[in-house]
């Protein structure tokens, strides 16, 4: 028996969604979702991807990856129900940008410059706000990735530190200026600054801070579960002094 094709099965994710948002035999839940109630679940989603990459589960990035395709499949088919485009129209966006921006692949290009070729793609787009080095920056990403590819447009323009250390010395005046804050307002002003600052230095030592702060993250969280175990249910009882002997335990195990 033949196996079913990939375009098989994605015309039965595309059946499965209309069944699911049919108003009189749909699911409830499903039919009363807006893109702005499922934009929480698609940035979720992606995050989930990138988790299986990061713990190299194979099995587990399949899973994640169908339901990251459902949520493109979901407001695809909204998009489709208001008459604006439908998920064909999706796979031809996406291909035909594919194609356009590699002219050395599907075209007789012997170069490629991805700034210029990405600069006339947003100029086309007709935006109702005059254009900047930072136009095209979208709003949705996390406010770390944010800062970093904010920063990296403002560098195209020469509005850039020389080197790293120039970046450095703003963190120490971005902390003097969080501790001369004169109110929690201001103080969360000052640390928002702070937090920009710190990952233009990540930028200038090149070095990914979404990825340097995953990372810290998992050392956290594996050091953590170690003082839990080491302690057992005494661990909330202990004084902060016995979580700190506990704590350089944990460092020196994992």
């Amino acid at each position: 028996m033949t196996a079913p094709s990939p375009l098989d099965q994605m015309d039965r994710l595309l059946q499965i969604m209309a069944r699911l948002r049919d108003p009189v035999s749909g699911c409830p839940w499903d039919v009363e979702q807006t893109y702005a109630t499922i934009a929480p679940y698609t940035i979720e989603e992606a995050y989930e991807v990138a988790d299986a990459i990061a713990r190299h589960d194979l099995a587990e990035l399949k899973e994640e990856l169908g339901d990251l395709l459902l949520q493109v499949v979901f407001h695809a088919r909204m998009a489709q129900e208001e008459g604006a485009f439908n998920f064909a129209d999706v796979a031809a966006a996406i291909s035909d940008k594919m194609e356009r921006r590699h002219p050395h692949v599907f075209g007789d290009a012997t170069g490629v410059d991805w700034e210029a070729i990405k600069a006339a793609e947003r100029a086309d787009k007709a935006p109702a706000e005059p254009q900047t080095a930072l136009s095209g920056v979208a709003l949705g990403l996390p406010a770390l990735l944010r800062a970093e590819k904010l920063q990296k447009r403002a560098a195209r323009t020469g509005f850039d530190w020389p080197d790293a250390n120039g970046a450095r010395a703003k963190i120490i005046e971005e902390l003097a200026e969080v501790d001369a804050a004169p109110d929690q307002d201001a103080r969360e002003d000052e640390l928002g600054d702070l937090l920009f600052a710190v990952v233009n230095w990540a930028r200038k030592l090149d070095i990914d801070p979404e990825a340097a702060l995953r990372r810290a993250n998992r050392k956290f969280e594996d050091r953590f579960r170690a003082m839990e175990l080491m302690a057992g249910d005494a661990f909330v009882g202990l004084s902060l002094d016995d979580k700190e002997l506990l704590w350089q335990r944990a460092k020196t195990a994992v």
